[in-house]
């Protein structure tokens, strides 16, 4: 059997995290102070910076590398612990009354420390894609069980090398009617296979424990593999006392840490923008105010999380009255939109005043789109799943706006209605952060509307 460096991986990630957030810590105090050795709140600032990513780290777990290898999942991981270690450091600050710290050492050490772990993370995981691509380390596995779900489940692993697995042995169920234990025993140590995928159509519960011991005396993971045609992503295992359960759940269910992890990134992402982006807002009342008759703020109310209505605000892009009769969705060349509003709209500068939504607690900052009572009934008619989007609180953008755009009738928003149903199955700080770079994008190019 090769020799196994997977164990050594975790240790070595740990102290090379660290490694580059102290070499972050150290530019950023060369680039301020123009010296090498930190003093006073710089060195405080540095003892606690490590302290704090020592904790957050091994809170997460964000060292671990677990099969199959996805790069994005991992980096995901990596910025949660960055957000609990900033809101140590942050905490710290605080309480340890560090006032004179240098912002700008603070900002620089912190938009380094991202950019040197993830260059890190791409190239670990490039060396370890091409290391197993090419037959190396890779863990042996043998499947007993139904042929069909063998014949899937070896295909799945033939198109993707990195998951690292090599296919030694397959013995199927009427193979295994037929063997004595004593011979599958000696089979499985024959082969000496460090995972056995079990894949029963109708499990064989003495053949099941008798693996399951195998398994135990020769180190070798047991692993079941369910073959449960089941539309549905919300699978959970969930064991009671001795007793394992598979829990299929109807509706999604956002954990608690990443409900948490987003509103905190929520809040700290509008508080910034807002404060830092006031001149702009100004700028933007002004001309709004002076360009057309009407209040420079739009409020409209729309309905939110758990199908309770809230006031949605907006910089003024239409003229006033514009919805006299009736509920009506804007579209190429709508002569209520004013002169000034068509260029806010397709820049989305006009959406800035839902950052105040997001802050109360109404809106995040991506999510499906605020829609208003008339329309969300006449959504549901067409498709009912929309029902589970009101689950999330609703978003200043959401993959739905930059995937598909503007919605003009109601056909068009059941479309855009799949992309959020997506999204909900994926609710993440890494999705979310991804969806927020494609919105900025979506801004330069003026494709709002």
């Amino acid at each position: 059997m090769p020799v196994r460096y997977s164990k050594h991986l975790p240790p070595s990630i740990f102290i090379a995290d660290l490694l580059l957030l102290n070499i972050a810590l150290y530019i950023s105090h060369l680039a301020t102070f123009h010296n090498l050795f930190p003093q006073d709140e710089s060195l405080l600032f540095l003892l606690v910076a490590n302290v704090a990513w020592a904790i957050a780290s091994l809170t997460t777990k964000s060292f671990e590398i677990k099969r199959p290898l996805f790069l994005k999942d991992n980096i995901h991981v990596f910025l949660v612990s960055l957000i609990y270690h900033l809101l140590l450091i942050f905490s710290a600050i605080y309480f340890l009354k560090i006032d004179n710290i240098s912002r700008k050492e603070v900002t620089i050490a912190y938009l380094i420390f991202p950019i040197l772990v993830i260059l890190a993370r791409s190239v670990l995981f490039t060396s370890l894609d091409y290391y197993r691509k090419h037959g190396y380390n890779l863990r042996k596995i043998m499947i007993l069980g139904d042929k069909n779900v063998a014949v899937r489940l070896a295909k799945s692993f033939s198109q993707h090398p990195e998951y690292g697995y090599d296919l030694t042995n397959f013995i199927s169920e009427n193979e295994l009617a037929k063997i004595t234990d004593d011979a599958l025993l000696n089979k499985i140590l024959t082969d000496k296979p460090d995972e056995i995928f079990i894949c029963f159509k109708q499990m064989n519960d003495k053949l099941l424990k008798m693996l399951i011991q195998i398994g135990e005396d020769h180190s070798i993971k047991i692993k079941v593999v369910p073959d449960m045609m089941l539309n549905s992503n919300y699978a959970e295992l969930v064991t009671y006392d001795t007793f394992p359960v598979l829990h299929i759940n109807a509706q999604s269910s956002i954990d608690l840490k990443i409900r948490v992890l987003k509103r905190t990134f929520d809040i700290i992402f509008s508080a910034v923008l807002m404060t830092t982006g006031l001149p702009v807002f100004g700028l933007l009342y002004i001309i709004t105010k002076t360009t057309s008759r009407g209040p420079a703020f739009y409020k409209q109310e729309r309905i939110g999380r758990n199908g309770k209505p809230f006031y949605i605000y907006k910089f003024r892009s239409m003229y006033v009255d514009a919805e006299k009769f009736g509920p009506q969705l804007s579209k190429d060349n709508d002569p209520r939109i004013t002169k000034w509003g068509v260029i806010i709209r397709k820049t989305r500068l006009d959406e800035l005043p839902q950052f105040w939504n997001v802050l109360k607690g109404e809106m995040s900052v991506v999510g499906p789109r605020p829609e208003r009572q008339f329309f969300i009934d006449k959504i549901i008619e067409k498709n009912p799943n929309y029902k589970k989007l009101l689950s999330l609180r609703p978003g200043i953008t959401s993959i739905g706006q930059v995937q598909y755009g503007y919605a003009e009738n109601i056909d068009e928003m059941c479309s855009r209605v799949r992309y959020d149903l997506i999204y909900l199955d994926n609710v993440n700080l890494n999705a979310d952060i991804n969806i927020i770079y494609k919105t900025v994008k979506v801004m330069i190019q003026r494709k709002g509307k």
